[in-house]
């Protein structure tokens, strides 16, 4: 399982929201590239990175940050929020973002997504975000009527090969990732080439290795963000020998 250590950028700074609430955050530094170089010196392979004034206001705003970020490291980094038009998922990906994670245009349109993955391939993930089994859009601010277990498969009928699953209600919160439904959604999966990545409420090691324990073979990542922040707990105890 892929550990990725989350970066999100709110004003150039890092920082973690609450559930996603833009007026509950937690600002842990001005120097995202430092945070990336840690992040790597301490063993993760692979970077999640999310503009969160993107996301609310739907225009990229944080490209000088992650041009840093991508200056600053050799791993692979992924990028979402906000991410919308062609344009700004181009420039993304010609910054040298491996992977642009959409979300709110691909619950608009499929077809959107179709093209993107026609054009850009693997490097084109979904962001499915569900409050109550329901995807949650522009943000987090608004909900839809659309089950996420049914848009995940739309999603992978599309040619998405990687989809991020966040329980808005676990996010940031610290106490536990939303099991089920991660089995739920993998299940929903299992029999597309499509896989999940976890996200939302990993507060310590034993969520990790219990996402580990779920033993679905398509839950192949988790987003650690807060604990990783909060010192609850360290890539070392979390990274599998192999990924070291």
């Amino acid at each position: 399982m892929l550990i990725l250590p989350a970066i999100d950028l709110k004003g150039g700074k890092v920082v973690r929201l609450r559930q996603g609430r833009a007026g509950d955050v937690t600002t842990y530094s001005d120097d995202p590239a430092a945070f990336a170089r840690q992040w790597e010196g301490e063993g993760a392979s692979y970077l999640h990175v999310v503009d969160l004034d993107a996301a609310f206001e739907g225009e990229p705003k944080n490209w000088d940050a992650l041009k840093r970020i991508l200056d600053a490291v050799k791993i692979p980094v992924e990028l979402g929020g906000g991410l919308r038009t062609e344009e700004h998922i181009a420039r993304a990906l010609e910054l040298g973002v491996t992977r642009a994670i959409v979300g709110t245009k691909a619950c608009e349109s499929l077809d959107f997504v179709a093209g993107l993955v026609k054009r850009h391939g693997d490097r084109i993930a979904v962001g499915v975000d569900a409050k109550d089994g329901f995807v949650a859009v522009r943000g987090w601010v608004a909900a839809s009527t659309l089950k996420a277990v049914d848009f995940a498969r739309q999603v992978s009928a599309a040619g998405v090969k990687t989809i991020i699953y966040t329980d808005i209600a676990k996010d940031g919160m610290l106490q536990g990732p939303n099991f089920a439904a991660m089995a739920e959604m993998a299940d929903a999966l299992a029999a597309t080439p499509t896989g999940v990545i976890a996200s939302g409420g990993i507060s310590c090691a034993a969520d990790v290795h219990k996402l580990r324990a779920l033993g679905k073979s398509n839950l192949v990542g988790v987003i650690i963000g807060k604990a990783l922040y909060d010192g609850r707990l360290t890539l070392s105890e979390v990274l599998t020998p192999a990924a070291k």
